[in-house]
């Protein structure tokens, strides 16, 4: 497990910040699967969404908003994918909270139906 001694997200420098409130800051992605790809993260040490006060989830939830419309100024994204890995069997490598915001964009997949299912490639396919 990550402890705040040796978690990344607790040792930011202020320059990756692109953006915070009381709670929770937020930075663009070191390996960004598309462009704008961010991160929202608490400044408390919690390893997972559930372990957040109703306060500190209020606050997530203004802040997801808030960076949703600065990327949809500066990079004019078609859609969004947001994700949250839980536990070491939903492949969380980082033991600080931290949520995906990923911009998305008309052509970036030649078929982007199924999203967040393709986790499970044999399971996203669907519709046929």
């Amino acid at each position: 497990m990550t402890t705040a001694r040796s978690c990344p997200f607790c040792q930011l420098a202020a320059a990756d910040i692109v953006a915070g409130n009381a709670f929770h800051v937020v930075i663009r992605d070191r390996f960004p699967v598309s462009l704008g790809h961010s991160l929202l993260i608490p400044k408390r040490h919690v390893a997972s969404l559930f372990e957040l006060t109703a306060e500190e989830f209020n606050a997530l939830h203004e802040l997801l908003h808030i960076t949703k419309q600065q990327l949809d100024t500066q990079h004019q994204p078609a859609g969004y994918n947001i994700g949250v890995n839980v536990g070491e069997a939903a492949r969380q490598t980082v033991f600080h909270l931290h949520v995906h915001v990923m911009p998305r964009y008309v052509g970036d997949q030649e078929d982007p139906r199924g999203g967040v299912r393709w986790i499970f490639p044999e399971k996203a396919v669907y519709w046929d």
